[in-house]
């Protein structure tokens, strides 16, 4: 029997985070099934649990992937000399989400993620793990921002990077719940906020 590729493996595995990213979008992930998943991957259901076992899994996976694009915006930021003013970094990282919202709606995901969190233990770990490490890069980030004089010699790094996460997921509620907010006036609403007369 001719063993598979791990081009066709991984290829196959993003069929099914594709389809279920679709269902999940498009119906919410309680009213998803995994017969749900597996009917619009298009895949048998031997196939399909090969990769995955539950929607925890299909959820880790997705919410890596999309967390894997906010996190190299923030790490190529926090690559840069000197590090952009906090406006401009919140202004960079929400662009990224702003095009994932405008693309495939997939930061839907993330918001019905939030309240699954809490009260299943196995969906908080995934959500601690994933915005952990974002707020852990905000952190580093505002360390950087204090070290070049953006911020008053006493700001805690640690207060402003839960500060900046915080800002981040505010515009993802706003403008998944609400609506009518654009990414230029939120952070020039940031910007006012950091710099009042």
């Amino acid at each position: 029997m001719p063993r598979v590729s791990e081009a066709h493996l991984a290829a196959r595995r993003q069929q099914i985070l594709d389809a279920a990213t679709r269902c999940f979008v498009r119906n919410g992930f309680h009213q998803t099934s995994m017969q749900d998943v597996i009917k619009e991957a298009e895949l048998s259901v031997g196939a399909f649990y090969r990769y995955f076992k539950s929607k925890n899994e299909l959820i880790a996976a997705i919410s890596g992937e999309k967390i894997g694009e906010v996190t190299g915006i923030i790490d190529r930021l926090l690559e840069s000399d000197p590090i952009p003013p906090i406006p401009v970094f919140l202004e960079e990282v929400i662009a990224q989400v702003e095009a994932s919202i405008n693309a495939d709606q997939t930061v839907r995901i993330a918001v019905q993620i939030w309240g699954e969190a809490t009260h299943d233990a196995e969906i908080a770990e995934i959500v601690r793990g994933i915005y952990g490490r974002i707020r852990e890069r905000a952190v580093r980030a505002a360390e950087r921002a204090k070290a070049a004089g953006q911020l008053p010699a006493d700001a805690d790094p640690a207060g402003v990077g839960a500060a900046i996460l915080g800002l981040i997921q505010g515009y993802i509620l706003q403008s998944i719940l609400i609506g009518g907010i654009d990414r230029q006036t939120y952070v020039d609403g940031v910007r006012a906020l950091l710099n009042p007369r």
